[in-house]
């Protein structure tokens, strides 16, 4: 009977299983871990055994539940089943997120006490008009904002939530809150606030999506009826993705199947990379303490990637030591070996990524992949100006609504207008007139419609050493209106001082200085070339924008941009995989923890390294650079062992064709000034970006200079750090 089934599946939809995968299939009963490496035909066997289940184990396909860890997942394997199985109704399998149980469960639990609910989190495509000031983000700026009386910028209101998140998954008590990291200095006691606010309603006890979990798990625990209802409703339960459920996930489903055990869940230890959102791994290697009588069947043959591909991964996830040893395998052939290029400077990656592309045939067949989203945006600036198309899943175009974006902006039409003390309010702060709260509000009183420096200087109390500094303040910003946009940029970090202003925040809100300084270095390179302010302003529109239409250009002949963790599920004929340097994969924080004995964060780096190699079918390059921003970078680790280890599969004497590329080597500078002893009074030199002059006077931190655009203060480090200065003329 068993072999007719499969018979007729080949024949039928010409499906074809190995003997792993046939046996994942047959073992119904009882509890079964099935560890799937990349590209081995995972979501194949569940819907086989589903289907098994139910044609050939007469099982109701309503009696089988199948729990994955997105909406995405879901509508997939329910559209898979509807291919394999089209003489079944929609719906008959209940296929769906673990949040969509979770909520069901509650619904029941708070009915029955006849306790009110409201969900204050939704999709930012599923906005509550008619409640929108209770919703989860405003709750947590308005709590935020009384809390510190500081505005939460958007990458600090994400890494709140990613902290909730992970604290409820996680099920930390309260009084071990603070013990959590987080961005956000302040985080246990917003938190505290957040959860004191949920519950001071009268009518209705408001809930997010974690509430959702630790509601139904407390209501499978504590009421032994609501279980025993939901344990009656499933005779077989399937959790997939499930190496990305975190600690409260999976209890609930062991609640679920605790009364008959047919539990299957489908992982890959390997694959575990959002552990910073409570993804638990520790259960799957725990898996026979928690089910002694399981049954692990490992799937290990590969059929998406080339042998190349496929070897290096295997041998290089084998660094990491809490894991399944598993061996993946292929019979597919060797292909290219993989190519490593190293750059000479950043600025050339995005550039050199998009010839790579427009010269290797189809670009729909591509993928480019990174670590962070802020990666993407040089990348889109690139593929716009070449008319590349591309699709993004997950553009993130938070980017150019950034507070560090919205500043820069706004340092600009002060350039056109100091005559709004609304403009100057949202910048006062951060340049360096060191304009204090008492005296912004004593401008905002005077209402002549008069330059804001003027009326500072004639009509508001200043300290004395402030009249100068408003004074230089006045000149520079009129002088921006004639510069271009990087050269603009440039004035508004040194001469005004906004980058001072940045590391000092930084300091005292807990911002990241690399991400923020990160901002400022991809307003310079989208700068590049554009003539005018106005022109700088368009351009970020005209990014924004084709960033937003991209996530609809799905299915269409255009270049795939992901990030790493997004990539995961997909394949590619071609990937490249960007930014690989120490400090972005592994993170600077990874390198921290593991240099002081933690090496779970490094070993998730080397798991999302692994997801985004094995995303590739025929081809797989890897980049990295020398420089960024001026400082030197260091090619990643991972990158290192991934050489390493295509050398020695190459074996002696056998070539790697597609080995390290060097990319073109940087035009060599003379005399460029390399050390604060060659800043000596009236030499002349070439600033880069604003032209020859002559060093009027230098200290411990600035220099300055007398250039044909005026006098300038520049920050030696700057200087000396991203070769700036060029000695010219006779004393050269």
């Amino acid at each position: 009977m068993t072999e007719d089934f499969f018979t007729r599946k080949q024949r039928q939809i010409g499906v074809s299983l190995n003997p792993v995968q046939k046996e994942a299939v047959l073992r119904t009963e009882g509890p079964l871990l099935l560890l799937a490496t990349p590209g081995s035909g995972k979501t194949t066997t569940i819907m086989m055994r589903i289907g098994y289940l139910i044609e050939e184990k007469g099982v109701h396909p309503s009696r089988i539940k199948a729990v994955t860890f997105s909406k995405a997942a879901a509508a997939d394997m329910k559209e898979r089943f509807r291919r394999f199985f089209p003489e079944y109704p929609e719906g008959s399998v209940g296929f769906s997120t673990i949040h969509s149980l979770a909520s069901q469960v509650m619904a029941d639990y708070l009915r029955q006490r006849g306790i009110g609910y409201r969900v204050i989190e939704r999709h930012a495509d599923e906005p509550d008009a008619a409640y929108p000031a209770l919703h989860k983000t405003q709750i947590l700026r308005e709590i935020h904002n009384s809390l510190t009386g500081e505005s939460i910028a958007e990458d600090q209101l994400e890494a709140l939530t990613t902290y909730i998140s992970y604290v409820k998954n996680k099920r930390i008590p309260p009084d071990r809150w603070d013990e959590t990291e987080c961005d956000v200095k302040e985080a246990p006691s917003i938190l505290r606030e957040y959860e004191a606010f949920k519950k001071s309603g009268t009518d209705r006890l408001l809930v997010d999506y974690d509430d959702m979990l630790e509601i139904a798990y407390r209501a499978l625990s504590e009421d032994r009826r609501l279980l025993a209802k939901y344990q009656r409703k499933y005779d077989y339960v399937l959790t997939d993705e499930s190496q990305d459920t975190s600690l409260l996930q999976h209890e609930i489903i062991a609640l679920l199947v605790q009364a008959h055990g047919n539990l299957c869940v489908v992982a890959d230890d390997d694959q575990s990379i959002y552990g910073w959102r409570a993804a638990e791994p520790r259960y799957l290697l725990d898996f026979k303490q928690a089910y002694p009588d399981a049954v692990i069947l490992k799937m290990e043959h590969n059929y998406r990637s080339t042998k190349h591909i496929v070897e290096a991964a295997n041998a290089f996830i084998k660094r990491n030591r809490d894991r399944y040893d598993k061996n993946m395998t292929t019979g597919n052939p060797a292909g290219e070996p993989i190519r490593i290029t190293s750059l000479p400077d950043y600025k050339h990656q995005a550039r050199y990524v998009a010839e790579r592309i427009m010269s290797a045939g189809r670009i729909g067949d591509s993928a480019v992949l990174y670590r962070n989203h802020h990666s993407s945006v040089a990348l889109v600036d690139t593929f716009d100006r070449l008319g590349i198309p591309f699709y993004m899943k997950d553009g993130d175009h938070r980017f150019f609504s950034h507070w560090v974006v919205e500043d820069v902006l706004n340092f600009m039409r002060m350039a056109y207008t100091d005559r709004r003390p609304d403009l100057l309010e949202r910048i006062y702060q951060k340049f360096n007139a060191y304009i204090t709260r008492e005296q912004m509000e004593a401008l905002k009183r005077i209402r002549n419609n008069e330059s804001v420096f003027d009326n500072l200087l004639r009509h508001v109390e200043l300290r004395d050493y402030q009249p100068k500094l408003l004074e230089e303040c006045k000149a520079t910003f009129a002088s921006l209106r004639e510069m271009s946009p990087k050269q603009a940029i440039w004035t508004i970090r040194a001469n005004l001082g906004y980058e001072k202003a940045l590391e000092k925040r930084c300091e005292r809100l807990g911002f990241r200085r690399d991400t923020l300084i990160g901002i400022l270095n991809t307003l310079e390179d989208i700068a590049d070339g554009l003539e005018t302010l106005e022109a700088f302003a368009s351009r970020l529109k005209r990014l924004q924008a084709v960033m937003r239409e991209a996530k609809f250009r799905k299915g269409e002949e255009a270049v795939t941009l992901s990030t790493l963790h997004s990539a995961k599920g997909l394949e590619f004929d071609r990937v490249y995989m960007i930014d690989l340097i120490e400090g972005v994969i592994p993170s600077a924080e990874d390198i921290k923890k593991f240099e002081n004995g933690n090496r779970a964060p490094m070993e998730e780096a080397v798991r999302l390294f692994y997801v985004g190699m094995t995303r590739a079918k025929r081809e797989l390059e890897l980049l990295t650079y020398r420089m960024k921003d001026g400082q030197k970078a260091e090619e990643s680790r991972l990158v290192s062992h991934i050489r390493r280890i295509r050398d020695s599969l190459a074996g002696p004497g056998r070539p790697t064709a597609a080995a390290s590329v060097e990319g073109p080597k940087p035009k060599p500078v003379k005399r460029i000034v390399a050390g604060a002893d060659q800043l000596q009074k009236g030499v002349r030199v070439r600033c880069r970006g604003f032209g020859d002059g002559e060093i009027l006077d230098a200290d411990e931190e600035d220099i300055v200079l007398r250039l044909d655009t005026g006098i300038r203060r520049v920050p030696i480090r700057k200087c000396l750090e991203e070769g700036l200065l060029e000695r010219i003329g006779p004393q050269a």
